[in-house]
Formats: structure tokens, C-alpha cells, sequence
């Protein structure tokens, strides 16, 4: 397993008290807009999701050794390895890969739900990837509707809001159409945020959002001096999400890369970098990556006496 070496028992500490959540609303020092929808302290936010928190069942309690404190709000995995994964089982086609990486991705979510993970981002289709041979494309885009159709109940049941980041032009009208119901649907779940980035380039998502505001300072909606950090946030496509930016990243299948995901929001992210194939990242692998997390002190840039 390769992971960047911190020192043990050095405990991440971004976790906001009632007496630090004003400063935590506030943590850009430029940015003056709470990222919340409500007026409510951070803190105070979280303690009023926790009656809704448990639709779906009861809290499960945590493995040992982790703690629900330091529990990261926002995952973001790159699930690698499929296709390696299936030439190492003897299997002809990229197609089984996925097949097994789909019911890793089912076992993580139910993982975060248990943990009290609030937001789950998995990178399941770049922008890039349409240069693929176009039978896999093909059987991507059928186990994405698939996986939606059939996932749809369970989705309501456990209290999952689904969200979809990406370029969906190129996608078929029968998955934009679901896409658009599942998000219509589940809309107002909220004991996690599932992202699925479909079709996404990070490249992409950051021009995108430097388009919408030069549209807006010509129409005179905004001003050149208005522009900042914040408002560029508040135009990426992860706004969708109460916490727009991961607090920790995993890349499976040893791969020591971003590939384009999330580049404005993985400015601050903690970064785990997983030997195991995605289809073989289960519930061990993700408490490695939790633990390892939770052993780290979050700076961001400053530096603590």
C-alpha cells in the first residue's frame, strides 16, 4: 500500500467546535459567503441533520480504531483497475472488470452511509475515456443505467441524495433522462450525497466556471473586482454539494495521479494511493485509507504552535 508518511497519533483537527465554527464558515479569507444553506454555525448545521441522519436505519459503530470526529465529510475515489483486474482473472474483455467494480462501489457506499460519511464523489467516467474502443463505452454507459435502475430503491431506502457532475451531451437521451429523475427523486435524501462524475474532465469544469462569470461581468451581474475564489466556487459543478471540496482522495490500482478530476477542489484534499485493483478495494482497504487519514494534521498552509 503506498500512502504519503505522516506521524502516528497526530490527529486531524479540522472538525469544527461550536466555538470555531464561526471561523470555519469563514476559513478563505477573501471568501465572506457561508458555505451553508441556512445560517446556521457549522457545527449547528451537523447537529440538526442528526434526527434525519438515521433514515435507513441506526448508526452502525465504527472499526476499531477509527474515530467519528475526524471522520472525513467529502470522498472522492478514482476507481482504477478494472480492466487490469480482469486480464488477471483470464477474462477477455474490460467488461467483467466493471462488472465487479460496480458491486465494490455498492459496498463503499454502504460503508460511508454506516460511518457518517456526508459526501461520496466517485469518478466513474472521464471526458477522456470516449477515446475508448466503443464496445467498452458502450457497456459503461449500459452499466451506468443499469446500476441507477436497479440501485434506485435502495437509494430511497437508506436516505442517498444522487447528483451527477459531468459533459452529459455525449451521453444517450434514455441515461439523461434517468439521470434526471434519479436527481429529482432523491433530491431531498440527505444522510449522504452520492456524486457520480460522468463524462467529467476537471479542465473542463474550471473553464466552464470562468465562462459563466465573464458572461456575467459583460451582462454587468458581477463585477471585475467581485471575482475571487468564492464566486469561482460557487460556478464548479460540485456546488451542488454542501462540501464541495474532498477532504480525502483515493486512487486504487497504484496509480500515483489525479487524471484530471476535481483539479480546483483537491487544492487542500489529503491523498491515499492504494495498491489494490478496484475490484478488489473493499471494506479493509477503505479503513486503511480512513486510518491513514485520520493520523494527519490538515494545515492548510498555515502552521499549527
Amino acid at each position: 500500500m503506498q500512502s504519503l508518511n505522516f506521524p502516528k497519533q497526530i490527529y486531524n483537527n479540522n472538525i469544527p467546535t461550536p466555538q470555531k465554527a464561526k471561523h470555519f464558515l469563514f476559513r478563505n479569507r477573501r471568501d465572506q459567503t457561508p458555505r451553508f444553506p441556512t445560517l446556521l454555525l457549522a457545527a449547528e448545521h451537523d447537529l440538526a441533520l442528526k434526527d434525519k441522519e438515521n433514515k435507513g436505519g441506526a448508526v452502525v459503530p465504527l472499526p476499531e480504531g477509527l474515530r467519528r470526529e475526524v471522520m472525513p465529510r467529502h470522498v472522492a475515489v478514482i476507481m482504477d483497475g478494472n480492466a487490469k483486474w480482469a486480464r488477471q482473472q483470464g477474462f477477455s474483455a474490460a467488461s467483467a472488470g466493471h462488472e465487479a467494480g460496480g458491486r465494490s462501489l455498492r459496498e463503499l457506499i454502504k460503508s460511508c452511509c454506516e460511518w457518517g460519511i456526508r459526501v461520496l464523489t466517485v469518478f466513474a467516467f472521464s471526458y477522456d475515456n470516449w477515446t475508448r474502443p466503443k464496445m467498452e463505452v458502450v457497456f459503461l454507459l449500459s452499466l451506468f443505467e443499469r446500476m441507477l435502475q436497479s440501485e434506485l430503491d435502495y437509494f430511497m431506502r437508506k436516505g442517498i441524495r444522487v447528483s451527477t457532475i459531468g459533459d452529459s451531451s455525449r451521453l444517450p437521451e434514455p441515461l439523461k433522462k434517468l439521470v434526471s429523475d434519479v436527481e429529482e427523486k432523491t433530491r431531498d435524501n440527505c444522510r449522504l450525497h452520492l456524486i457520480l462524475a460522468i463524462s467529467y474532465s476537471g479542465k473542463y469544469d474550471v473553464t466552464q466556471a470562468c465562462k459563466s462569470i465573464a458572461h456575467k461581468v459583460k451582462d454587468g451581474i458581477v463585477q471585475l473586482e467581485d471575482i475571487d475564489e468564492s464566486l469561482l466556487e460557487q460556478e464548479l459543478e460540485t456546488n451542488c454539494s454542501q462540501y464541495p471540496c474532498p477532504d480525502l482522495l483515493i486512487r486504487t490500482s497504484g496509480e500515483l495521479r489525479i487524471s484530471n478530476f476535481l483539479l480546483w477542489q483537491l487544492a487542500y484534499t489529503e491523498l491515499f494511493f492504494a495498491e489494490a485493483l478496484w475490484p478488489d478495494f473493499g471494506k479493509a482497504e477503505f479503513i486503511e485509507a480512513l486510518t491513514s487519514y485520520q493520523q494527519r494534521q490538515r494545515r492548510y498552509g498555515g502552521r499549527h504552535s
